[in-house]
């Protein structure tokens, strides 16, 4: 996959080194000399596309028209969202990508600016938090299909609802199933007869909406 960066600052960088060490190919646009210079230190010469990502000219010169996926991490949410409405609509890219600088403008990043993703790292900690709050001592592994589901760990602790029930008694939510269960470091496959017990670590994948709910049957009872 070919994927186009605009902005080389510390989160273009980071994609950058990331989706190389993935196999992918990459290349990243940045004008700031001082920028570059870091740049330089950190990614292969040839993904490095000197220019400003605002000229359509220097998009061309870096090969836009071959871009898979177009990631704006540019420094003004303005010129983020010109660079996804050009890239979909001038040069017919399949994916934008647009980070957001300054949550009051988040609104602004829909389909009207032909924003695919758009990244609100305020939004996105502020529903980690909630998530964490209101999972307990569950842990999230792994998010799949873009966080619809994920992949969670929970040990067993005395006083559990699940604690002395077999999987079949306990009533598992119904987007959820029971991938593994660890106990005394042997895995045991999750059959409906198998009966939980204090200390086990649960693997299960949950819809995020039923999560609150697995947690709550394999976590500790509220005080």
């Amino acid at each position: 996959m070919f994927v186009l960066i605009a902005g080389g600052g510390r989160t273009g960088a980071t994609l950058a080194h990331t989706l190389i060490a993935q196999g992918h190919e990459v290349r990243v646009i940045e004008h700031r000399r001082d920028v570059l210079a870091h740049l330089h230190r950190e990614l292969p010469t040839q993904v490095i596309h000197e220019g400003n990502a605002a000229n359509p000219q220097v998009l061309e010169e870096a090969d836009i028209r071959r871009a898979q996926v177009v990631a704006a991490s540019l420094v003004t949410d303005a010129d983020n969202l010109a660079l996804c409405f050009l890239a979909r609509k001038l040069y017919a890219v399949p994916r934008t990508i647009a980070c957001i600088n300054n949550p009051r403008n988040a609104w602004l990043f829909d389909a009207r600016f032909h924003v695919d993703v758009a990244l609100n790292q305020a939004q996105i900690l502020a529903s980690l938090i909630e998530e964490e709050m209101s999972l307990g001592d569950m842990m999230t592994l792994l998010k799949l299909r873009r966080g619809r589901y994920s992949l969670v760990e929970e040990k067993i602790p005395e006083g559990a609802k699940a604690v002395g029930r077999t999987i079949v008694e306990l009533s598992l939510p119904k987007k959820s199933v029971i991938a593994a269960v660890l106990r005394h470091g042997e895995i045991l496959i999750p059959r409906g007869s198998l009966r939980f017990e204090v200390g086990d670590e649960v693997l299960a994948i949950v819809d995020h909406d039923a999560a609150p709910e697995l947690a709550a049957l394999l976590g500790a009872l509220d005080a």
